[in-house]
């Protein structure tokens, strides 16, 4: 049965609540349930269902989509979610089960994927069914959580998925607990909930429970008994720092919003434009949630809304990051899509940003993010009233700069993640193309730019001192030093990260019977001119022009060639590997470097 809430919308109980919303013939369904809606829309004058706009990815919400794509609906999902729907294989086969930490409800998924239309970024606008949906954030019954809010028959209506499942009440306690005895979930549900209960809406419309017709009168209640829970678990304080950034004025046009995951910093000018230095997570609590997948890592502009109201800032203009690492750009493309915020990123890393999938380097964001402006090294770039340059800065990661300006009389250098304030070299990581004597090259850097204030990723400003710039040094050569004395370089030099080949795209899409370019830099290990014999390694059956190719490369030096690789006719695979193999003179040093291949 459909049962009618106003003239154009229904609800049907399913699996859980199912929307209805009639447009002559057509319906859009929020929610889908086991998919029995569909057998009781031509009570309603309704045979056609255009597109489902799922509100989470729990199985009750949606384990009968596939009937939804039979009847050639397009289905829609949260943006953060779109993986736990369309590659849920990917997600099933890498699951931990064993030793498990992760409590986050991400088993109760689909249990086959569904081709999806497109996803609901958010904050975004949407025109379905002649009715323009708002896409409002609302983690905390589940990661990557959102309400869909629209003005229909005159009501300002909300679907709220599982946020809220009565005045004062949730659906489930469990599903707020993501990381092993953590109460992230409620946290997030708080904020919300708070969002909501300020947007002057009409009507609530849970996905289990009753509808709400006073919202404000129903989220209240709900608020305080999620804040007792807090304060009864001695985790209020916690809450208090989570919901509200700190921004600190490091000089009266610097700023620091010191309680982020990674921090970021606002360069203000007199105009009231502010430049962003990384953005990322505006919380601990966004990042320590049990995962590494997409839904499990969601930024947000709460510290925006901050900046704003705070300084009087009147728009986010640019955001320059320091490096690639999520923890620095996750919200980037937010800034880009609500703020306007234009991407300006160094020559050395633009295109990881824009091609991500063509590297294999740990911490990459899940989605490209546009570049706007590509800046290039140790030249002057006017922003405002300001003089910035950035500079190659290898160590923490090869595809890293530091960002140099001067900032009410003061020189600031901005250094991501290369090192913390004790100048201890602890921070480097081998998989991030980590090369013994980059700190050396970091340590001439500092002392020849002589900066007042140094800003970091992870570390409070330091006001520097000459001992600083010594120490710098003394242990970039002594790391130098004994990575040489180490490793056997005079005989065959993979340097710090210990391959000798690598293939781009690191992750290759294509559909049977297409072709793909395969390109493999490989290095020649050897103190001695040698040839080089790169084979391409595939799964059986898999076409290529050539599978060997053969160079000449001096000492230490390195070259690419290019290979074009053919899936087989009528193949569906995900992450089908090939690798390539490589001899040097008669050294055979094997596989050296992988890549995926998924053929659609």
């Amino acid at each position: 049965m459909l049962k009618p809430i106003s003239s154009h919308l229904y609800q049907h109980e399913d699996t859980c609540h199912v929307y209805v919303i009639k447009n002559g013939r057509e319906a859009v369904l929020i929610d889908f349930g086991s998919g029995t809606v569909l057998e009781e829309l031509a009570s309603i004058g309704v045979d056609n269902v255009t597109d489902v706009l799922m509100t989470h990815h729990h199985r009750d919400q949606g384990q009968g989509l596939q009937k939804a794509v039979a009847a050639g609906a397009r289905i829609w999902v949260p943006h953060h979610e779109q993986d736990l729907f369309a590659n849920i294989d990917l997600h099933w086969h890498g699951r931990e089960v064993y030793n498990n930490y992760n409590v986050r409800q991400d088993k109760f998924s689909l249990l086959e994927p569904v081709p999806i239309a497109g996803t609901l970024k958010d904050y975004s606008i949407h025109m379905f069914g002649g009715y323009s949906f708002n896409v409002v954030p609302t983690p905390g019954h589940t990661t990557g959580s959102i309400t869909l809010t629209v003005e229909l028959d005159g009501k300002r209506t909300a679907f709220t998925g599982d946020l809220i499942a009565g005045p004062g009440k949730v659906w489930s306690m469990s599903a707020t607990q993501w990381s092993y005895n953590g109460c992230e979930g409620v946290m997030h549900s708080i904020l919300s909930l708070s969002v909501l209960r300020e947007k002057g809406l009409d009507m609530l419309l849970p996905s289990h429970g009753d509808i709400m017709e006073h919202p404000a009168s129903a989220i209240s209640p709900l608020i305080e008994k999620l804040e007792q829970l807090l304060r009864l678990r001695g985790q209020y304080s916690d809450f208090e720092n989570f919901r509200s950034p700190a921004f600190r004025e490091i000089t009266p046009h610097l700023l620091w919003n010191s309680r982020s995951f990674a921090n970021s910093y606002a360069l203000i000018s007199k105009s009231g434009k502010a430049l962003l230095i990384d953005y990322g997570y505006s919380n601990i609590h966004q990042i320590f949630t049990a995962g590494t997948d997409r839904a499990s890592r969601r930024p947000n502009l709460y510290p925006i809304e901050w900046l704003k109201k705070q300084y009087n800032v009147t728009k986010i203009d640019v955001v320059i990051p320091t490096h690639y690492h999520d923890d620095h750009v996750a919200g980037i493309n937010l800034l880009r899509d609500v703020e306007g915020t234009e991407t300006w990123a160094a020559d050395n890393f633009a295109d990881l940003f824009e091609s991500p999938s063509r590297y294999d380097v740990p911490c990459i964001w899940y989605d490209p993010i546009p570049v706007d402006r590509r800046l290039p090294l140790e030249q002057s770039i006017a922003w405002e009233e300001y003089d910035i340059r950035v500079y190659e800065q290898p160590g923490h990661t090869l595809y890293a700069v530091a960002i140099s300006f001067e900032a009410d009389g003061k020189r600031v250098l901005a250094i991501g993640d290369q090192q913390g304030n004790d100048g201890n070299l602890n921070n480097y990581v081998y998989k991030n193309r980590f090369r013994s004597h980059d700190y050396l090259l970091s340590a001439e850097l500092y002392r020849k730019l002589n900066p007042d204030l140094i800003i970091s990723g992870h570390w409070d400003p330091l006001w520097v001192e000459e001992s600083y710039f010594d120490k710098l040094k003394r242990d970039g050569e002594e790391l130098k030093r004994l990575h040489d004395e180490l490793l056997p370089l005079d005989t065959l030099d993979l340097g710090a990260e210990g391959f000798c080949a690598w293939i781009k795209p690191y992750q290759i899409e294509l559909r049977g019977g297409e072709s793909a370019e395969i390109e493999v830099e490989v290095l020649n290990p050897f103190p001695r001119r040698e040839k080089v014999t790169v084979q391409l390694i595939t799964p059986p059956n898999w076409n290529a022009e050539t599978k060997t190719l053969q160079l000449e490369l001096d000492p230490h030096v390195a070259d690419k060639v290019r290979f074009h690789l053919t899936a087989p006719e009528g193949l569906f695979i995900k992450r089908a590997r090939i690798a390539a193999d490589i001899k040097i003179g008669d050294r055979k040093l094997g596989q050296q470097a992988e890549a995926l291949v998924t053929v659609t």
